[in-house]
């Protein structure tokens, strides 16, 4: 399993948010200087996103993102606010190893297909939930400010064709908590799909990695495993450090 730490870009600024509410911030200054200081520490990867762009689609911090791509020489996988073939184009032909989509799954569903195809392991789809009144995970969309209307778990069946290097299930309601991540939630998105699962939301300690590397889910007649994790506030808060992370990991 890798580790993924994850850097929020809003008006330029590294910030995280709590619960995905942008009225809940706290700022940690340059992301360029945030990116530099986790790949140093050995980062296997970064996971960058936009944050005015997922509200907005308007791609304010793009030139922030890519000028993360090129100061860093860690893989970069970023987000937020890429609806169109000329944003995904961008992005990778600017030196990013992996795309994620968000909202324009369920506003073109044929993106991800055509995307997949045509960038062959470099497309990945980010798909956030709350649990509504029902018990059912529910995606939200636009920077996690509407509601979908859309199960997560039939979300994962329609995707099951896609040739997705990874599927990234993040739970909201625990994001920017760090009281723990949804296992529960990630053991049945595990035995949903046979897509390469990311898991983030709720991440507080390395215990919480620990927890993660070591879930199993058997699914017919083999072992489903998270293959990555993406932590955000423990390290920018110093609850965890990059290598214990990724030692966490490695386990």
């Amino acid at each position: 399993m890798d580790l993924y730490p994850a850097i929020d870009i809003r008006n330029g600024a590294a910030v995280r948010l709590v619960q995905g509410d942008f009225g809940r911030q706290s700022d940690y200054g340059d992301p360029l200087v945030l990116a530099r200081s986790f790949a140093d520490a050995g980062a296997p990867w970064l996971h960058v996103v936009d944050l005015d762009a997922a509200r907005t689609g308007s791609p304010v911090n793009r030139k922030t993102v890519l000028a993360i791509v090129a100061a860093v020489e860690v893989p970069v996988e970023t987000g937020g606010g890429v609806r169109t073939d000329e944003d995904i184009d961008e992005l990778l032909s600017g030196g990013v190893a992996r795309v994620i989509l968000g909202s324009a799954v369920l506003d073109d569903p044929g993106l991800a297909l055509r995307s997949a195809a045509r960038h062959p392991g470099r497309i990945a789809v980010g798909l956030d939930y709350r649990v509504d009144g029902e018990g059912r995970a529910e995606v939200a969309i636009r920077g996690w400010e509407e509601r979908s209307g859309r199960i997560l778990a039939d979300l994962l069946e329609e995707l099951a064709q896609v040739d997705l290097s990874a599927v990234i299930v993040t739970a909201i309601d625990r994001d920017g908590m760090l009281g723990g991540p949804d296992l529960a939630g990630l053991a049945a998105v595990l035995g949903a799909t046979a897509l390469p699962v990311i898991a983030s939301g709720g991440v507080g300690s390395v215990e919480d990695i620990r927890a993660l590397a070591t879930m199993s889910v058997r699914v017919g007649g083999s072992q489903r495993r998270l293959t990555g994790t993406i932590c955000g506030k423990a390290l920018v808060d110093g609850r965890m450090t990059v290598g214990e992370g990724v030692a966490a990991c490695e386990q």
